[in-house]
C-alpha cells in the first residue's frame, strides 16, 4: 500500500457520475443545444483521463498487494465496506477505460443524431460502473457494479442500434444477467461460509482469499463463478449474444463493449475465481484449454466467412480472446502477464477496428465488403489506419499484439504443449482473414461509382484514431513499459496460487510430495523460485 492520500479511486469512479447527473439538468431540444452537450460531455471524460494519469506515476512497480486503498464501513450489520485497491492486474485496465471513453464519444459526434443527451449520459454512466467494478475489493460492491454495467449497454444497443436492436439488447442482457445469477448465490454462500469458518461473515476479498475452502465446495463455486464469467469473456460456445450485440450496436457502443466490457470476463477469472478457488480452477484447466482453442478455431473460421465487416471483427474477438483464456490458464508469469497485455491489446486494435468500421458506415450506410473496393486510393488516410489496426490485430512484429501472443505461447508451450500447437493455427487463420477484408476493401478498381467520391477522414476522425494508432506502436516496441507495472503483482498471485493448490494437494494425498500429482510438485519447487524474487522475465 502506498501513502498516496487523495482518494483518487473513488475520484475516477464518481466523476463520471456526477457529470452523468448535471446532463439530466440541462434541456433537452432536439438539434439545438446537442452540440454544446457533447462538448460538455467529451471535456468531462478527458477530465477523467487526465485524473487517471497520477496512478502511473504514484503506483509502485515493486509492492505486489493493493494501492491507492480506500476503506470506508458501509452496512456494518451485514460486513459490508466500500473497500476500492488497484494493482498490477487492474492498473493497465483502468488506464484502458479511461482512455476509451473520450475517443467513443468524439466518434458519436455526428452518428448518434436522436436522444444526444441521453446517449452521453449513459456513456458516463457506463464509464462510472467499468471503473467501479475494476477496482472493488468488496464482493458485494463488485456484484453491484458488475450489474449496473448491463443497464447503460442494454441502452446503447436498444435505444441507439441497428434494425434488430431490441433482439440484440434483450439477449445481451439475458444472457450477462443469467451468469450473474449463480455468481450471487456464489458470494452469498462465501460470506456464509467465512461466519461459519471464523465467527465473523465478510466480503472483503482479502479477506476471503486466506479461507481455506473444501474441494468439494470450491468445485460448485468455482462453477458459479466460471459461468458468469465465461459469458462475458465469452468463451466458446456461450458467445452467441457478442456478434448480435457488436453488429446492432452503435460505434461507441461496440468500442466499449469489445474495449473494456468482454475484459470483464477475463478479469473476473484472474481477481475472483481462480485465487479464491485454487484446487478447483486447476482441475478446469483442461476444460478451458479446449473450449478456449474451439473458440480460436471457431472464431476465425467464422469470421472468414463473413461478408459484413463488422460481424468480421466481432468473431474476430471470439478468438482473440482465446488466447487470453489459454494465457491466464497457463498459470506462469509469461501467460498471465501475456494474457493481461493481450487483453489491453485486443481492446486498442478491435476498438480501432470497430471506429474505422463505424466511419466508412457513415459514409455508406453499408458494411458489406462486396460494396467497396479501391478504397486506398479514395481515402487514403483511412487506408493507413486500417492497415495499422489491421497488422496489429494479426501481431506483425513491432505492433503491440505481437508481443502479448509470444508470451501468450510461451507460457502455453511451458504448461501444455499440445494448447499451443492448436493456438498457433488461429494465428494463421487471423491473418489470412484480416488481410482478405484487407485486400477487398482497400485495393482494386473502383468498380461502384458511390465510393469514388467518398470524402477521407476529417480532423476530428484523425483526432479520434491518431492516439490509437500511436498506442499500437508503443506498446509493440516498449512492451517493459507496461509489463514492469505487472511484475510484483503477477508473481505474487503464482506464489500464493500455488501454494494453495500444494497445500490443498497435499490434505488430498496421503504424502504431500510423494503422491502427488506432477503440477503439485511444480507448485511446491516453484514456491522457493518465486520466493527468492528469481522468477522473472529476465527484461
Amino acid at each position: 500500500m502506498n501513502h498516496f492520500s487523495f482518494p483518487i479511486l473513488s475520484t475516477l469512479i464518481f466523476f463520471p457520475l456526477l457529470c452523468a447527473i448535471l446532463l439530466m439538468f440541462f434541456r433537452s431540444e432536439e438539434g439545438k443545444n446537442d452540440e454544446f452537450l457533447r462538448r460538455i460531455a467529451l471535456a468531462a471524460s478527458i477530465i477523467e483521463f487526465l485524473i487517471s494519469l497520477p496512478l502511473l506515476k504514484y503506483f509502485s512497480d515493486s509492492i505486489p498487494g493493493m494501492q491507492f486503498v480506500e476503506y470506508i464501513p458501509w452496512v456494518k450489520s451485514l460486513s459490508l465496506n466500500y473497500f476500492v485497491g488497484l494493482d498490477g492486474i487492474s492498473l493497465w485496465l483502468v488506464m484502458l477505460t479511461t482512455f476509451f471513453v473520450p475517443l467513443c464519444i468524439l466518434c458519436s459526434w455526428t452518428y448518434i443524431k436522436q436522444k444526444v443527451k441521453y446517449f452521453l449520459i449513459a456513456m458516463l454512466f457506463l464509464e462510472c460502473a467499468m471503473i467501479g467494478a475494476l477496482v472493488s475489493l468488496d464482493l458485494i460492491l463488485f456484484y453491484l457494479f458488475w450489474e449496473v454495467m448491463l443497464i447503460p449497454m442494454f441502452l446503447l444497443i436498444g435505444v441507439w442500434g441497428g434494425e434488430r436492436r431490441i433482439y440484440s439488447a434483450v439477449k445481451f442482457f439475458l444472457y450477462t444477467a443469467a451468469g450473474s445469477i449463480f455468481m450471487l448465490v456464489a458470494i452469498i454462500y462465501l460470506y456464509y461460509f467465512s461466519y461459519k469458518t471464523t465467527g465473523v461473515g465478510t466480503f472483503n476479498l482479502l479477506e476471503l482469499y486466506k479461507l481455506n475452502i473444501p474441494i468439494s465446495t470450491q468445485l460448485w463455486l468455482c462453477a458459479a463463478f466460471t459461468v458468469a464469467f465465461a459469458i462475458k469473456v465469452p468463451i466458446f460456445p456461450l458467445h452467441t449474444w457478442l456478434p448480435d450485440a457488436h453488429v446492432e450496436a452503435p460505434t461507441a457502443g461496440s468500442v466499449i463493449l469489445a474495449a473494456i466490457l468482454l475484459k470483464m470476463g477475463t478479469y473476473g477469472f484472474l481477481r475472483f475465481s481462480m485465487p479464491l478457488f485454487p484446487y478447483a480452477s486447476h482441475e478446469l484447466m483442461p476444460i478451458i484449454a479446449f473450449l478456449a482453442i474451439a473458440g480460436i478455431i471457431y472464431g476465425a473460421l467464422v469470421a472468414w466467412s463473413q461478408p459484413d465487416m463488422k460481424k468480421l471483427v466481432a468473431y474476430s474477438s471470439v478468438s482473440h480472446l482465446g488466447y487470453v483464456m489459454i494465457g491466464l490458464f497457463a498459470l506462469n508469469i509469461q501467460g498471465i502477464e501475456g494474457g493481461i497485455y493481450q487483453m489491453l491489446n485486443h481492446g486498442v486494435n478491435t476498438g480501432a477496428l470497430f471506429l474505422l468500421v463505424g466511419m466508412i458506415y457513415e459514409r455508406r450506410h453499408t458494411r458489406l465488403m462486396d460494396d467497396f473496393g479501391g478504397l486506398a486510393k479514395v481515402m487514403p488516410i483511412f487506408a493507413i489506419f486500417l492497415m495499422i489496426a489491421t497488422l496489429g490485430s494479426v501481431a506483425v512484429p513491432g505492433t503491440n499484439s505481437f508481443v502479448g501472443e509470444i508470451l501468450i505461447l510461451v507460457g502455453a508451450f511451458r504448461t501444455y504443449p499440445v494448447v499451443g500447437v492448436f493456438a498457433v493455427s488461429g494465428m494463421v487463420f487471423g491473418v489470412v482473414y484480416m488481410l482478405w477484408m484487407y485486400q477487398k476493401v482497400m485495393f482494386g478498381p473502383v468498380t461502384n461509382e458511390a465510393n469514388s467520391k467518398l470524402p477521407d477522414l476529417n480532423k476530428r476522425e484523425i483526432a479520434t484514431m491518431l492516439p490509437i494508432a500511436v498506442l499500437v506502436f508503443v506498446m509493440g516496441f516498449f512492451p517493459g513499459m507496461f509489463l514492469h507495472k505487472m511484475d510484483a503483482s503477477v508473481n505474487n498471485f503464482i506464489y500464493q496460487y500455488q501454494h494453495k493448490y500444494a497445500m490443498y494437494q497435499a490434505e488430498k494425498s496421503a504424502s504431500p510430495v510423494a503422491h502427488c500429482s506432477k503440477g503439485a510438485k511444480i507448485a511446491i519447487s516453484s514456491q522457493a523460485t518465486l520466493k527468492n524474487g528469481a522468477y522473472s522475465l529476465g527484461r
